[in-house]
C-alpha cells in the first residue's frame, strides 16, 4: 500500500474483566446512542460531557495506551469568560483513564497563553442503568427508581438504580485536585485558576457496585498503570504464549494484535485464584461467558494458549444444563449459548441465566476436551470432566438428534428463543434458494460434521482410559453418520454439501459457507474435498479478501449483511484448517493471505467480528460492517487457526510428540515460532521455504521431538483408531 488506509469504527475502548467503556475518539459519550460504561450489562453512564464554561473542548489526539488505558488531547475553541477572552488553541488539555476493577481519571489542563486565565472545567455526567439488551435493540424502559446523592464534604457523587432486589450503583469521588469540586445542575465542576505557563490537575476516581458489593477503583494515575501490578501481569501472560518472526509485516503486526485482543478478552473464574481465564466473546455487546466462543476461541488457541481450554471446560461444565427448561432451549447435558447478569435476565424477562439455544456448544465441548489432551497432554483433564463428557454425548443422541434419523436438529421451544441457534444465528442467516427462511426443526451440514469429529476424538479419549468398548461403539456410530451424511447431504449437480435439511428433511441447496466447515471436520470424503474447495473459490462465493457467508448469485445476497454475504475471518480461518486436512495447500494459503492482508488495512491492524463481502481489486480495501465487535475473540483466534493450517499443527503430547506438515507460501517464505508448548516440551522452530518445499529447523527444544507427517494421515490415524 502506497498510501496507508486504515478503517475502523470512530470510538475509542478501554475495559477489564466485565467493564468497559466505550467512547467517541474525544472520550466523550453522546446522550443519544449506544455508548456508555457498562458493568455487569448495566449501562452506569449513559452521557459523559467535558466543558469549559459550558464551551465543549476540541478534541486534538486520542488513543490507547493499552486494552485497559487510553489518554485524549483536547484544546479550547474560543471562550468567553468573566475574567475576560481565552483565545482559542492556548489551553491543552489532557485527560487519561483507565479500569482496573473500578476507574481512574485523570485531567490536567496548561495554561500556554501569556495572560492568566480564570474557567470552570465542567463534566457533566449522567447514568441511565439501561440494561445492555434494551440499549441493542433501541427500546430502554426504566423499571426502578435512579436518586443521587452528593456529599461536598466527602467530594462525592453517587446515583443509585433500584428496582426490587436489582441493585446497580456508581460513585464518582474527587482524588488529588487543586480546587475543591462542586456539583449544581447536574454538573460537577471546578474553578480552574491558571497563571501563564502553569498546570492544573485533578483525579477521579470510579467505584461500581452490584448489590451492596462495590469494586474498588485504582489509585495510580494512568501514567502509573502502564507499570501497576495489573499492567505487569497483562505483560507476563503476554510473554508466555507463542511469538513469531516473520519478513512479512502485515502477518507479524496481526499476530501481535491478536495476542493483544486475547489478553484483553480474558475474564477471570469466579471461584479461583483469578490466574485461570476464560475468553470473552467481544466487545462491546459480547463481554459475557459463551458458550460456543469460549470453545472455539480455545481451539484457535491451541497453539498459542492452551490453557484457555482449562477455563473454558471448567467453568462450562459448571452451567451444564440438568434438566429441561423450555424457556431456556435447556436440555440435560447441554452445553449453554450465554449467560447474562444485568437487569433483564435478574428478573428472568429474558432466557439468558443463561440460555441453551446453541446447537453446536455440547459437540464442540468434546473436541475442545480432546484438543486440550492432545495440546496439554494432561491425563487429569480426561476424569475430571469425563462426566460432563457423558453428559454431552448422552445429549446428542436423545436432544440433539430431535427425531432419532441419525442427524442433529434444532428449533427452539422458547417464545424469546433463537430461531437459528448455529454459529450463522441471525433471524434471516438460513434461507432456502429462493430466498424464504428455512422452517424447522433444522439440521445444519455443519453440526453434523462436529458429531461426527467429537465421537472419534471421544473414542481416542476412551482407548486412552482404557474403555476400548465404549471407543469402538462410537467410532461405529461416526461410520453410520459419514454415510447418512453423504448420502442426504451432498448435491452431484452442484458439486457441494446443502446447507442444511428442513423440516421435512428436504435440501436446502443455498451456496454457503458451512460446508467449509464440514472439511474442517473431515466428515466429507476425499473425492469430493477437491469439489467443495474448488466451489468454495469460485467467484460468487471468493471475495479476495475471503469466502462469503453466502453466495453472490443468491437472491438474499447483500455483502454488507451479517450473514448473508459478509465475511467473517473465523469462518474463513476454520475452513482454511479444512482445506490443509485435505491436503489443498494452496488453497489454505490464499485464505491465510486474504485474511491477514485485510486485518492490515484495519485500526490498529485489529481484525473485527466481520466485514463487508465485496469484491477486491486494486482500487479499493476492506469494508468496516457497522456494529462488528472489535477486538472479538473469534476474529482475533481466526489468525491462530491460519498459522495451525499453514503448519500443519498437530500436538500429541500424550506422547510426547509434535508433528508439523509445513506449506509456506510466496509471500511468507520464512517463519519462526518461539515458546510453542506441547505438553511439558517447549520449542523454537525455524521454517523456511526453498524451492516449493518447506522445510524445519528445531533451535530449541528436543529435535526428536518433531516429525513430519501429513495432515491427511493425521486425519487418518484419528478415523483409525488406536
Amino acid at each position: 500500500m502506497a498510501l496507508e488506509v486504515k478503517v475502523g469504527p470512530p470510538q475509542l475502548a478501554v475495559h477489564q474483566g466485565y467493564t468497559i467503556m466505550v467512547s467517541d475518539p474525544d472520550g466523550q459519550i453522546l446522550q443519544e446512542g449506544d455508548r456508555g460504561l457498562y458493568f455487569l450489562d448495566t449501562r452506569l453512564i449513559s452521557s459523559y460531557a467535558l466543558f469549559a464554561d459550558g464551551v465543549p473542548w476540541t478534541l486534538l489526539n486520542g488513543g490507547a495506551l493499552s486494552a485497559s488505558a487510553a489518554r485524549i488531547y483536547c484544546t479550547n475553541p474560543l471562550i468567553r469568560t468573566a475574567a475576560g477572552m481565552v483565545p482559542e488553541r492556548t489551553l491543552v488539555l489532557v485527560f487519561g483513564r483507565h479500569i482496573d476493577g473500578g476507574m481512574h481519571e485523570d485531567i490536567d489542563i496548561t495554561n500556554y497563553s501569556p495572560d492568566p486565565i480564570c474557567l470552570n472545567l465542567e463534566l457533566a455526567i449522567r447514568s441511565d442503568f439501561a440494561d445492555l439488551f434494551e440499549i441493542k435493540d433501541k427500546a430502554v424502559t426504566r423499571k426502578g427508581e435512579i436518586r443521587t446523592n452528593w456529599s461536598a464534604e466527602r467530594q462525592e457523587l453517587t446515583t443509585t438504580y433500584n428496582h426490587a432486589d436489582f441493585r446497580r450503583a456508581i460513585r464518582v469521588v474527587a482524588g488529588d485536585q487543586h480546587s475543591p469540586m462542586v456539583y449544581a445542575n447536574g454538573r460537577l465542576s471546578f474553578v480552574v485558576g491558571l497563571e501563564p505557563g502553569d498546570s492544573w490537575h485533578t483525579s477521579l476516581l470510579y467505584a461500581f457496585a452490584d448489590g451492596d458489593e462495590w469494586s474498588t477503583p485504582p489509585l495510580c494515575s494512568v501514567a502509573d498503570y502502564m507499570e501497576s501490578e495489573a499492567a505487569q501481569a497483562q505483560k507476563l501472560w503476554q510473554a508466555s504464549v507463542l511469538k513469531v518472526e516473520t519478513s512479512n509485516t502485515v502477518y507479524a503486526d496481526a499476530f501481535a494484535q491478536a495476542i493483544d485482543d486475547m489478553s484483553a478478552l480474558r475474564l477471570p473464574i469466579e471461584g479461583t485464584d483469578h490466574m485461570a481465564f476464560v475468553p470473552a466473546a467481544g466487545l462491546p455487546w459480547f463481554v459475557a461467558l459463551f458458550g460456543r466462543d469460549s470453545l472455539i476461541i480455545s481451539l484457535q488457541n491451541a497453539i498459542v494458549h492452551p490453557e484457555f481450554a482449562l477455563g473454558a471446560l471448567l467453568v462450562l461444565a459448571r452451567w451444564q444444563a440438568t434438566e429441561r427448561d423450555d424457556y431456556r432451549d435447556a436440555e440435560p447435558g447441554k452445553i449453554h449459548h450465554e449467560l447474562r447478569r444485568g437487569e433483564l435476565a435478574h428478573f428472568k424477562l429474558i432466557p439468558h441465566t443463561p440460555y441453551y439455544g446453541t446447537a453446536d456448544a455440547t459437540p464442540l465441548y468434546l473436541i475442545t476436551l480432546h484438543s486440550a489432551w492432545m495440546s496439554t497432554g494432561d491425563r487429569s483433564l480426561l476424569t475430571r470432566h469425563l462426566d460432563t463428557a457423558e453428559r454431552c454425548l448422552a445429549w446428542i443422541d436423545d436432544f440433539g438428534d430431535r427425531d432419532g434419523d441419525g442427524f442433529q436438529e434444532y428449533e427452539t421451544r422458547s417464545p424469546v428463543g433463537y430461531a437459528n441457534q448455529g454459529w450463522k444465528d441471525s433471524g434471516d442467516a438460513v434461507m432456502t434458494v429462493d430466498g424464504a427462511l428455512v422452517k424447522g426443526p433444522k439440521a445444519l451440514c455443519e453440526l453434523q460434521g462436529y458429531v461426527y469429529d467429537a465421537w472419534l476424538r471421544m473414542a481416542q479419549i476412551y482407548d486412552a482410559l482404557g474403555k476400548g468398548k465404549r471407543a469402538i461403539e462410537l467410532r461405529h456410530k461416526a461410520a453410520a453418520l459419514y454415510t447418512r451424511f453423504n448420502e442426504a447431504f451432498w448435491s452431484e449437480s452442484e458439486g457441494f454439501y446443502a446447507y442444511a435439511l428442513d423440516g421435512d428433511k428436504k435440501p436446502v441447496l443455498s451456496i454457503a459457507s458451512n460446508p467449509g466447515q464440514c472439511l474442517w471436520s473431515g466428515i466429507v470424503p476425499p473425492d469430493r474435498a477437491r469439489r467443495v474447495a474448488d466451489r468454495l473459490m469460485k467467484p460468487d462465493m471468493w471475495s479476495g479478501w475471503g469466502i462469503r457467508t453466502l453466495s453472490a448469485d443468491h437472491k438474499n445476497f447483500n455483502p454488507y449483511n451479517y450473514q448473508t454475504g459478509a465475511v467473517w475471518p473465523h469462518d474463513n480461518g476454520f475452513i482454511a484448517q479444512g482445506f490443509k486436512r485435505y491436503g489443498f495447500h494452496d488453497e489454505t494459503c490464499r485464505v491465510a493471505e486474504a485474511i491477514t492482508g485485510a486485518a492490515g488495512y484495519f485500526a490498529l491492524d485489529q481484525m473485527p467480528e466481520l466485514y463487508a463481502g465485496t469484491q477486491r481489486d486494486s482500487s479499493n480495501f476492506p469494508i468496516q460492517y457497522l456494529g462488528a465487535n472489535v477486538p472479538q475473540g473469534w476474529a482475533a483466534g481466526s489468525i491462530f487457526s491460519l498459522l495451525q493450517a499453514m503448519l500443519g499443527f498437530q500436538p500429541d503430547a500424550p506422547n510426547n510428540r509434535l508433528y508439523v506438515d509445513p506449506a509456506l507460501p510466496d509471500w511468507m517464505p520464512d517463519l519462526t515460532v518461539r515458546d510453542l508448548r506441547v505438553g511439558s516440551q517447549v520449542f523454537d522452530i525455524r521454517f523456511a521455504l526453498a524451492g516449493g518445499t518447506t522445510n524445519f529447523e528445531v533451535t530449541r527444544g528436543n529435535g526428536d521431538r518433531v516429525a513430519r507427517r501429513s495432515m491427511t494421515a493425521w486425519a487418518e490415524s484419528l478415523r483409525g483408531g488406536a
